[in-house]
């Protein structure tokens, strides 16, 4: 009886020691909530949004202090947004982004509008229409007026440059652009030699009138076709150049002068075309040509 009680009193102790370390253990456990041990044994792996600024970010929120948990170089700027609620990072980030999106988009702006106006004087008929297609800064700077005025002198005559069309240089300068093509029209017809398409290029109108090269003068549509007809039944067809076309449009008129040099002995000649807008379209109403004479006698006087 004396050995086991002896060997007993021992074994409590230790028995009492060990439960008493446990129960230390497990308080020092439980006073540390929100600490999560980390190691390479850890199979969850660290999430991270944003490197080294989100775990600034996590210790900032779980010592809920604004100081200590700083890194030594962080700046006065970068925190002081904080101070006023919160997110001022991401709003500075957006402001810099629109400031700089502003900028880049005003560029055309802050340009001097003769600088611009010269800019776009480089572009051609299309490519200015294709300019105004692409954005709204775009289509402001290609249909300025003074760019247009600027196109149409390069594109047709220095002329006109005292006038002030009524509904701005870029509609004149269509209107213009397809008085030109008619005109050139009335030329193909002419070397097809096509007597149905000249009926259909004329205004019927006993007004209207022809002078051809041979000084003979034709009044009324019938006898302008007529004529027509005759030339192209005599003719075996003409090689001409037109040069120096000159357009003047006004609301339902326009009349369009130039040179045509035709390979035959009479030389060039001075033609006027003048149109007239009916139902939705161009007719011409009158077509005079002449030799030039006071030419003619130049070229020979220069062999």
């Amino acid at each position: 009886m004396e050995i086991t009680s002896s060997f007993s009193q021992p074994f409590f102790v230790a028995l009492l020691f060990t439960a008493l370390c446990f129960v230390l253990a497990l308080l020092t456990v439980r006073s540390f909530p929100h600490r999560r041990r980390t190691s390479h044994l850890d199979p969850k792996p660290v999430e991270s949004n944003g490197g080294e600024g989100s775990l600034k970010a996590k210790n900032e929120k779980l010592c809920n202090c604004s100081c200590c948990c700083r890194s030594k170089g962080s700046s006065e700027s970068e925190t002081a947004p904080y101070l006023n609620g919160g997110g001022g990072t991401e709003m500075l980030e957006n402001g810099a982004v629109l400031i700089e999106r502003q900028t880049g988009a005003s560029m055309m702006e802050q340009l001097v509008p003769e600088i611009t106006t010269h800019a776009l004087s480089y572009l051609d008929y299309p490519s200015l229409c294709r300019l105004s297609m692409t954005n709204s800064l775009m289509r402001k700077a290609a249909n300025d007026d003074n760019a247009w005025k600027a196109l149409y002198h390069k594109d047709f005559t220095l002329e006109q440059d005292s006038i002030t069309p009524v509904n701005g240089w870029k509609a004149y300068y269509a209107a213009t652009r397809a008085i030109v093509n008619i005109n050139n029209d009335f030329f193909s017809i002419i070397r097809e030699r096509s007597l149905t398409a000249m009926r259909c290029f004329w205004l019927n109108a006993d007004y209207v009138k022809c002078v051809h090269a041979s000084g003979e003068l034709f009044s009324g549509y019938n006898a302008v076709i007529q004529s027509w007809q005759f030339a192209f039944n005599w003719d075996q067809g003409v090689n001409f150049q037109i040069r120096d076309v000159r357009a003047r449009v006004l609301t339902d008129m326009a009349w369009v002068t130039m040179k045509t040099f035709v390979d035959v002995d009479t030389g060039p000649f001075n033609v006027t075309n003048v149109f007239e807008f009916h139902n939705g379209r161009w007719y011409m109403v009158h077509h005079h040509s002449s030799v030039m004479e006071g030419e003619l006698e130049q070229q020979i006087l220069h062999g």
